[in-house]
């Protein structure tokens, strides 16, 4: 296609173009982005709500001198389409292609990595500062959406702003939404300020004032908003408050006014804010009447927007089903998610338990901690996070529920790969950052029919626990009509051919590889024990001494990286146990792994049956020799 985007190489050709130009160019953008995010998947919902933004940015400032940080940046396609990946964007969340989220090693364009929400506003703060130390003159732009207001951190950077830093923008990105519909205080803040009269009628005077005046109508229209917002709030808007001026709402699809205000916001000697109004999805009518679907998901038709049925339940789903099933006899089991209803499935436990969801927006460690206090007055708190995400609310996982030693479950969803969303997305730490805390036990099922028996444990159990459970599909296994409570620390024996020269332990999701490998090493002569861990903590000590007093190797296979992980905890019982057993653990090395598909990935790394033979070949001809010499 010979459009206008064929033509940008970089931001400076966009500055070139006339304004019926800038037009044409969102234009363009919008059509890309659904035609090409169809084929890759991605965050397609963000990105179409931010075309006129990032353009009039870009139009405006001069990366990579002044510097753009996007909160969770899974809105920043339009960004990398502007700054010289245009002829890369079809290789986005594919192996070894563009990343989903801003990363600086992309880039120079790409000024600050992110992929959590929250942490804009602190990042530039801190740009900020350096750049004031420094006697520099560059702009510092963060773009956050009104979700990113739901999180502490932006809270305790907006505390700081002011005081530490003489000229900064903030870029209020308001579409209403986060992945699902925005709750709590903030977000009804942000309601009124939209439906304020006087906001509504600057809102549709602004387009004309600035075609009549230019930047002159900029500042009217900002000191009429302001003088607005504090009739309605009192003493002062919010913003106001932390010591920033408050500009907006503005129509953040009108690219002429968006490039006026940015002109008048450049100049100004004081941190600022500008409140843009936005439609995600916008010139996708699927994606604006399914936000939630659209803010992020796999190929989809990029005419109706259908997408392919996964063909069997996700973990998710099973985990919100038997969540369900367990609160139908248990009235003090209670569902807390930070913002993810429809990443963890729990809309599907929503209708069935309205009174017992709780959504406490994008807050984990206010999750955890509010879930501890239920916990006192006798409720069993399920608290549904990413694995990636509870990585933040470590010290309330430490200090307000396993101190206290206060039954709250948390419910790990994405243990393990996250695939094309990458390193920030990637579940691989958790049996690390929680073994090491005592009172907590960990669990990790090898099947959607012992995640329900985990939960169902869980509930029982008197203490915290976890569990953690892969993204997608599992083996298919249908959960049986009533649920089993498992002994705690008791490992499962899948396979015992009673005289073992190798003992394979295959965590959750990798006992299929255990199992392959089980095959490929009696087909060289060895006989092999497969056990399913169940607990990575506390381990199976008795089970592991058994095959350690048996076996001539041990072999550990789990979807974790290895420092600290299933097969370290392993080789510390043995220590314990003075057995002195080799074991060769098969997980993810001590780097931050890439964005792909799972099952590449894990041919690269050498989470594989495969690879684990490798490895374990000089032990087995050791072992071979051994018997030779016997015989001999």
């Amino acid at each position: 296609m010979n459009g206008i985007l064929s033509r940008i190489k970089s931001p400076d050709d966009v500055k070139r173009l006339s304004t019926v130009e800038l037009e044409r160019l969102a234009e363009e953008i919008r059509e890309r982005l659904i035609t090409g995010v169809a084929k890759t998947g991605g965050h397609i919902g963000p990105n179409l709500g931010v075309v006129e933004l990032t353009i009039a940015l870009h139009y405006v400032f001069d990366t990579p001198t002044d510097s753009f940080v996007f909160d969770v940046s899974h809105q920043a396609y339009v960004h990398k389409l502007l700054t010289g990946r245009e002829n890369r964007f079809h290789t986005i969340r594919q192996p070894d292609g563009l990343n989903g989220f801003m990363l600086r090693t992309e880039s120079e364009h790409d000024s600050y990595g992110a992929g959590h929400a929250g942490t804009a506003l602190s990042a530039a703060l801190g740009m900020a500062v350096a750049r004031d130390l420094a006697g520099g003159n560059e702009n510092i732009i963060a773009l956050a959406g009104d979700a990113a207001f739901t999180n502490g951190i932006s809270f305790e950077a907006l505390n700081n702003i002011a005081v530490q830093t003489r000229r900064m923008i903030v870029v209020l990105n308001d579409n209403d939404w986060s992945i699902d519909k925005n709750v709590g205080a903030i977000a009804e803040y942000f309601h009124k300020l939209t439906a304020n009269p006087t906001f509504s009628h600057l809102h549709d005077k602004a387009a004309g004032l600035i075609e009549r005046f230019g930047g002159k109508a900029v500042r009217h229209v900002a000191r009429k908003a302001e003088e607005a917002a504090k009739g309605l709030i009192g003493p002062g808007m919010l913003f106001e408050e932390f010591g920033l001026s408050y500009y907006g709402p503005i129509d953040g699809h009108n690219l002429p006014l968006l490039i006026e205000t940015f002109r008048f916001l450049k100049q100004q000697n004081k941190p600022v804010v500008l409140h843009a109004i936005t439609q995600k999805g916008k010139g996708f009518q699927p994606a604006m009447e399914k936000q939630k679907k659209f803010h992020g998901l796999g190929p989809y038709d990029p005419e109706s927007g259908e997408t392919k049925s996964a063909g069997q339940k996700t973990y998710s789903e099973i985990f919100a089903e038997s969540l369900s099933k367990l609160a139908d006899k248990n009235d003090k089991v209670v569902a807390i998610t930070a913002a993810m209803p429809n990443g963890t499935a729990l809309d599907l436990f929503r209708p069935h338990h309205p009174k017992r969801y709780f959504d406490v927006g994008i807050a984990e460690e206010h999750a955890v901690i509010f879930a501890a206090g239920m916990a006192t007055k006798g409720y069993k708190p399920f608290c549904a996070i990413y694995s990636t995400f509870l990585q933040r609310a470590f010290d309330p996982i430490v200090h307000d529920v396993a101190l206290q030693n206060l039954p709250v479950v948390f419910c790990m969803d994405r243990g393990g790969l996250s695939g094309d969303d990458g390193p920030t997305h990637h579940g691989l730490f958790d049996i690390s950052y929680l073994r090491c805390i005592p009172n907590i036990i960990h669990m990790v099922p090898k099947d959607e029919d012992e995640l329900q028996d985990m939960m169902y444990t869980a509930m029982l159990h008197e203490g915290p626990s976890a569990i953690r459970y892969p993204r997608g599909t599992g083996p298919g296994v249908t959960p049986k009509a009533q649920p089993v409570a498992l002994e705690i620390g008791k490992a499962e024996i899948v396979s015992d051919p009673g005289r073992t020269d190798v003992a394979i332990f295959g965590l959750g999701a990798m006992l299929p590889e255990a199992m392959r490998l089980k095959e490929m090493l009696e087909h060289e002569g060895f006989a092999a024990a497969v056990i399913n861990p169940r607990f990575a903590k506390p381990i199976d000590k008795d089970c592991v001494s058994n095959f350690a007093s048996r076996a001539g190797l041990i072999i550990t296979l789990e979807d974790h990286v290895l420092a600290g992980g299933f097969g370290s905890a392993v080789m510390e019982a043995l220590s314990d146990l003075e057995q002195t057993t080799p074991v060769v653990r098969i997980g993810w090395p001590d780097t931050f792994i890439e964005h792909g598909k799972p099952d590449a990935l894990r041919i690269r790394y050498g989470l594989t049956a495969e690879a684990a033979l490798e490895k374990a070949r000089p032990y087995l001809s050791r072992m071979m020799e051994q018997v030779l010499a016997r015989h001999s």
